[in-house]
């Protein structure tokens, strides 16, 4: 069993932006995110997630919890199961009751990186080409550039360090077929892939014997998914944060070369085309992105799909095309710094691209291929909101030779209404959720409210509040209360003391009327009632908070 202080200190150790953010994109929305929730069909932004509270909630189906239970959800998994799934991923060790369990996260993955770093100082061949390509001694150091060498040499080496093949397979360094082990990467200069924190998930390899596969990665293992990952990020963040721009290349070196010629929010694709998967982790920190394809077939056709799919997403930026066969690394190799600082600086914009693509894909002199095209066109445009379908609906048609009428659009907005900012079941008294929120977020108000406050006093929310008071934060009801920003949690003792006072004043004046009004109680008994009330009205507006029931 997994010790408590050791969940606690893993939990610690969580954001939960950064958890949920590595599977569903997340957008901001003022103090939170949002996105459509994963838990249930919809296309509106009622799942929320609060990084000052550490939770996430949907208005809509009621799911909420912390990181811990998002992956429970999300992955099917256990308790356990997502323990040690986020505890592998942050690079954390757990604590079991049972001593047996007691071992660190295997550090299989950064041992074998070390030997193939330490076996490329010996290989000429490999060395040379490295050098060739123009990549300095400093450069194969930071990213940890090694070499791999025949699959038994492989094989023994992890057997020699007491790991086991189990792990060596878990973690995609060996394969097996038909009973026999082999290592997955031979004769291969090796380029360790991180996770986003900066943990060792996986290689990627580049043949120098001339084998038919130039560039391999790592199998899909658990730890490592190359839809979710980007070559160099833990390296690139800091700066991507910093100058709210990213640029995304095709391959290892070309990462290599920008980052040594000062290009240091450069990352990579992982040998596949940019997926929705990605989004969640560009998404972070929001920023420009810029796609930089080489000028082949294979590029221009991986570029347009990248543009389709960030520009329909929101994403701002633009492509850069290398002609004359060259790439990024071709251009820092041959000095032309400048010449590539202005390419990355005035990218062609994203839709903009989309639609040239498009236009170039045809033969424009032909009308049905002129047709053909701008219903393509159209078909793309319609992807975008509003306001750019407005804009680029007469960029494509003056570039397409007609008349703007031909492009016909139908904006299609959401009649739904924004579940984020709704309520299901009657009336929603701010003042009471304020008071709930309050609760909820400095429990040591709680003695001095129920002092002069019962939760029958409250009209709309007695339910909830109870709730609260009974610690029971993780109940759906508390936690749209907590994410909602709209909702405001008084700061201090003064401030609850006056909203106590207010609220108190205008409960007894209805109070006051009610008994008033009563004709099926006594005259004395409504005499008692009004002098009670009157009473407390008097206290409250000299500023005294009268113990409740006196």
């Amino acid at each position: 069993m997994i010790t408590q202080d050791s969940i606690e200190a893993l939990k610690a150790r969580l954001d939960i932006v950064d958890v949920v953010g590595s599977y569903i994109e997340l957008k901001k929305a003022g103090a939170n995110f949002k996105a459509p929730c994963p838990f249930h069909d919809e296309k509106t932004g009622s799942f929320v997630v609060s990084p000052s509270k550490q939770i996430y909630h949907c208005f809509g189906c009621g799911a909420g919890g912390d990181s811990l239970k998002f992956v429970m959800e999300y992955e099917k998994l256990s308790y356990p199961e997502a323990l040690e799934k986020l505890a592998s991923s942050h690079n954390f060790s757990l604590s079991y009751t049972d001593n047996k369990q007691n071992k660190p996260r295997s550090q299989l993955m950064e041992k074998i990186n070390e030997w193939y770093q330490s076996l490329l100082v010996s290989h000429k061949t490999a060395s040379l080409y490295l050098k060739e390509r123009g990549i300095y001694e400093s450069s194969i150091e930071k990213f940890g550039i090694g070499y791999a060498p025949d699959s038994n040499a492989t094989v023994n080496y992890i057997k020699s360090q007491m790991f086991t093949i189990s792990e060596a397979l878990t973690m995609g360094v060996v394969g097996q077929d038909s009973g026999r082990y082999f290592a997955r990467f031979v004769e291969r200069i090796t380029f360790p892939i991180h996770s986003a924190n900066g943990s060792i998930v996986g290689f990627g390899g580049r043949t120098i014997t001339g084998h038919q596969a130039k560039y391999v990665n790592s199998p899909e293992t658990p730890f490592f998914n190359k839809s979710r990952l980007l070559y160099a990020y833990h390296y690139a963040k800091q700066e991507i944060y910093k100058q709210k721009e990213i640029v995304i290349t095709e391959g290892y070196l070309d990462v290599i070369m920008l980052h040594q010629a000062g290009f240091t929010n450069t990352v990579a694709t992982l040998g596949t085309a940019l997926t929705l998967e990605h989004l969640p982790l560009l998404r972070k920190g929001e920023p420009k992105i810029i796609m930089a394809y080489d000028g082949d077939k294979a590029g221009r056709a991986a570029a347009l799909k990248a543009a389709k799919l960030l520009s329909a997403s929101g994403f701002d930026g633009g492509v850069i095309i290398f002609g004359s066969g060259l790439d990024p690394a071709d251009m820092v190799k041959n000095g032309a710094l400048e010449e590539l600082s202005d390419m990355i600086r005035t990218p062609k914009p994203f839709i903009e691209f989309v639609l040239d693509e498009i236009l170039a894909s045809y033969n424009l002199g032909d009308p049905k291929a002129r047709e053909a095209a701008m219903h393509e066109g159209i078909a793309y445009i319609k992807t975008l909101s509003a306001i750019l379908q407005d804009k680029y609906k007469s960029y494509f048609a003056q570039r397409l030779g007609v008349n703007p009428s031909y492009i016909k659009l139908t904006n299609q907005t959401s009649a739904k209404p924004n579940l984020v900012l709704t309520q299901k079941s009657g009336h929603k008294d701010m003042w009471e959720l304020s008071l709930i929120k309050t609760v909820l977020e400095h429990p040591n108000f709680i003695d001095q409210i129920l002092d002069v406050l019962d939760p029958s006093l409250l009209q709309f929310h007695s339910r909830e509040f109870i709730l609260a008071l009974q610690g029971h934060r993780d109940a759906p009801q508390l936690m749209a209360i907590l994410v909602d920003d709209n909702i405001h949690t008084l700061k201090d003792e003064d401030a609850l003391r006056a909203e106590l006072i207010f609220f108190l004043t205008k409960h007894y004046e209805r109070e006051l009327k009610k008994v008033n009004i009563q004709t099926s109680v006594s005259f004395e008994e409504k005499a008692f009632y009004i002098r009670k009330f009157r009473g407390k009205i008097a206290s409250l507006k000299r500023g005294e908070l009268v113990a409740f029931g006196a």
